[in-house]
């Protein structure tokens, strides 16, 4: 066995479910799958991807690339002992997925797929043979938090996948409710990404992690007979803001799914990668634990009802700290946002935009 493989990486969680990687606080941006292109798990390295999923035949391609993988196992112990056998001793290997989605079911909203009891017993029976992984499980954005928060003992990562860039009028499909949204909110908006990262951070409470998974795809891609009409991909603009609002709202790292559906050059896949590019430049501030600095929004008058706001999370940068604020409303807001000591910023944001404020030290 090579000392590549055989060197296993040091994971651990800090007390804010901030991965630990070697000792370094680690913000995931990841992916479960890429488009059909050349070299896809370089392209991903060098846009700012740092986590793939791979299997026994994609991990060392993954490992090449410089990624680290997470894996799926599956609950039943039959398929659980090979597959952990084999990846195991990979050092590019972090994270054990068991099953995706446990608590849904198409149109069966009170059944499951798996129960928690099942999902433990896996986990326990993964750790038998490898106990040095983390555990990750995507949970429905549905489904109440008591419910959910039954398989937190089967998991050290809580995430959650909301894909809201639907077209009105869409076929119903696979895993939409029957007025054409996947989630259930009354917010019906991309801003409802937030309040499911909210919702996550109840299921997971205080110290695990939480993921958000993230669309990477159209809607209609995923029928066999597609409507061009219908082909609606989150636009550049869009898919920055639920990446920005995921952290706002203390999410510890965001992935994609979806990327591998239409053409190699859909602009979902453009997108993400231009999110995970400027993601790349701010990796030491995303992985900072916040700052409990409170700012002061004066706002402005617009001529429209303030709904939700400016929402923002600050982090340390440097001896200043980083602003990041999202506008969560689907009007502008126009406002002066104070920040710490002098930090005074007068803007409008459009709906749905974002903004990062850099703060000198006072």
């Amino acid at each position: 066995m090579s000392l590549l493989l055989a060197a296993a990486l040091a994971l651990s969680l800090d007390t804010d479910g901030m991965i630990r990687i070697n000792g370094e606080r680690v913000f995931i941006v990841g992916a479960y799958d890429l488009p059909k292109i050349a070299e896809p798990l370089k392209t991903a390295k060098t846009a700012g991807f740092n986590l793939v999923h791979a299997n026994r035949q994609t991990i060392g391609a993954a490992r090449a690339a410089g990624l680290y993988a997470w894996a799926t196992t599956g609950s039943k112990p039959d398929g659980i002992r090979p597959i952990v056998n084999a990846l195991k001793d990979d050092s590019s290997l972090i994270i054990w997925e068991i099953e995706d989605e446990p608590t849904f079911v198409w149109k069966k909203p009170r059944e499951i797929r798996t129960t928690p009891e099942t999902m433990i017993a896996a986990r326990k029976l993964v750790q038998s043979i490898d106990p040095q992984r983390l555990f990750y499980l995507n949970q429905s954005p549905t489904n109440l938090v008591p419910t959910l928060r039954r398989y937190n003992d089967s998991t050290d990562i809580v995430a959650t996948d909301i894909y809201p860039v639907i077209p009105r009028g869409i076929r119903n499909q696979y895993a939409l409710w029957p007025d054409g949204q996947q989630g259930d909110l009354l917010n019906e908006t991309i801003s409802q990404v937030g309040q499911y990262a909210d919702k996550m951070r109840q299921v997971a409470g205080p110290s695990k992690p939480v993921f958000m998974v993230l669309q990477g795809f159209a809607w209609e891609s995923i029928q066999k007979q597609i409507d061009p009409k219908m082909l609606l991909y989150p636009t550049a603009a869009k898919a920055r803001f639920m990446a920005y609002q995921s952290i706002v709202h203390g999410a510890n790292g965001i992935l994609y799914w979806g990327l591998h559906l239409g053409p190699p050059d859909n602009p979902a896949w453009q997108a993400a990668k231009s999110v995970a590019a400027e993601l790349k430049t701010i990796a030491p501030e995303l992985a900072a634990r916040p700052l409990a600095t409170k700012l002061t929004i004066d706002y402005i008058d617009t001529g429209h009802s303030l709904d939700r706001g400016i929402e923002y999370i600050v982090k340390p940068s440097g001896r200043g700290s980083l602003i990041i604020a999202v506008n969560a409303d689907k009007n502008p807001v126009e406002a002066v946002i104070k920040g710490p000591g002098a930090c005074v910023h007068k803007d409008t944001i459009e709906p749905f935009g974002v903004r990062l404020y850099r703060c000198d030290a006072q």
